[in-house]
């Protein structure tokens, strides 16, 4: 996925017989958005971009000012094979956003984090991502509707013919592959019809980029099956959520990962309180928090799962940060990870031996701890911030009506997530 270029993206259309192109971005929750084009507008779409009207996009701007350009990013050509036919094939391109005066557009996460990983690249750090993403496999009903029946009752690291998920994760394994992204493992996992699927580490913005495009694939993949794919925190409330892991392993030059690890921790636990909103953004998010291996303090070890940060005994080069789950956007989530491990780092921090602070416990707390960070406020552009703020409050309010609060968090946000 990395190393093209423009020629080689408009060479790869001649060649391959290309039809039509996908250019993608995300909105400031990480919910995938796209426009096609026909392959022959793609040169034009380097050179002038592409508009759109982003008053319609929750989070952008308003109908006052609401145009934005696409401009894809050659780097990010994958092909889409599920999509492919006799009549030609698809591309899809991750897309810059900037307004038409060329300045880039303050809710683009993807700009942010690319910015992020390059001047840390500048300051001469090396850095990598690994992923690790829980997922539920429903059954559709008879009117191709998703349900909450789960598509088998396998548990953790079952084979066949308890485990039904095998073929579908083999068919994600090949399909990832055949896109340019490539898996460590998959399993069944704890929870019936629950399944992970682990990445190998990459780039910031790679790590990022597969996420998304993981999420939208599989989906595609389960309903063609007849299945639905859930990426909420907590579908199934007697059953494990489903988080989602980040591997992080920063160095600098000649000093070792061992050296800087203990900075990096610091720093992240000294803000995770104030960045959990986006590490956990929806009404549902909590519903996992404290349960089965979720964390529900500030805390790290090693051995233990349930440790909010943690430092694998079998493989202690990364940092393992386990209050993630999957609704999150992964653009945002790694910039304020990166940003609060690079400023422990150049603070020098050392582990607190303090008694374990709890984490917010509800979306609204969340949003408060939020609020109050100078760290957030910072890192992120105004203009998303409140936005992201504004949101989520609305959310809050949304849930906090319902006379089932619990269900409706989980209905709300089932197909969206």
């Amino acid at each position: 996925m990395i190393g093209y270029n423009k020629c080689d993206v408009l060479d790869a259309i001649k060649d391959e017989e290309i039809r039509f192109v996908r250019l993608s971005f995300c909105d400031i929750f990480g919910q995938l958005k796209n426009i096609s084009i026909s392959a022959s507008e793609l040169e034009r779409a380097f050179d002038e971009g592409i508009g759109f009207d982003a008053s319609q996009i929750r989070g952008f701007l308003n109908v006052e000012d609401s145009d934005l350009l696409l401009f894809p990013d050659p780097s990010t050509l994958s092909r889409m094979p599920w999509r492919q036919s006799e009549n030609g094939g698809v591309i899809r391109l991750f897309c810059d956003i900037y307004h038409p005066d060329m300045t880039p557009f303050e809710g683009d996460g993807r700009y942010l984090l690319k910015r992020e990983e390059k001047a840390l690249l500048e300051e001469g750090y090396s850095l990598s991502v690994g992923t690790s993403c829980e997922f539920y496999l429903f059954k559709n009903d008879e009117n191709g509707l998703p349900t909450f029946n789960p598509m088998d009752v396998a548990g953790y690291l079952d084979v066949a013919p308890l485990d039904k998920g095998e073929n579908i994760r083999r068919a994600i394994a090949i399909t990832l592959e055949e896109m340019g992204i490539y898996i460590q493992s998959s399993h069944h996992e704890k929870g019936p019809g629950q399944n992970e699927i682990s990445f190998r580490p990459s780039s910031l913005l790679s790590a990022a980029d597969h996420l998304i495009a993981f999420k939208a694939m599989v989906k595609t993949l389960s309903s063609r099956s007849g299945l639905f794919t859930s990426f909420l925190p907590k579908p199934l409330f007697d059953e494990p959520g489903s988080a989602l892991y980040f591997s992080l392993a920063l160095s600098k030059e000649d000093t070792p990962f061992n050296q800087i690890k203990e900075n990096m921790a610091s720093g992240i636990l000294r803000r995770i309180k104030e960045m959990q909103l986006f590490l956990n953004p929806i009404a549902n998010s909590y519903l996992r928090l404290g349960k089965d291996e979720a964390p529900s303090h500030v805390s790290y070890g090693t051995g233990n799962r349930t440790q909010l940060l943690r430092i694998p005994e079998v493989k202690n080069d990364i940092l393992e940060v386990r209050l993630s789950d999957p609704s999150c956007n992964p653009y945002l989530a790694l910039l304020l990870l990166i940003k609060a491990a690079k400023e422990g780092i150049d603070s020098r921090l050392e582990l607190s031996k303090d008694r374990e602070e709890p984490l917010a416990n509800s979306l609204l707390e969340a949003v408060e701890n939020a609020q109050r960070s100078t760290f957030i406020k910072e890192t992120l552009p105004e203009h998303l911030f409140s936005t992201f703020i504004d949101a989520k409050k609305s959310d809050w309010r949304k849930a906090s009506v319902s006379t089932d609060p619990d269900t409706f968090s989980r209905d709300m946000e089932y197909f969206v997530t």
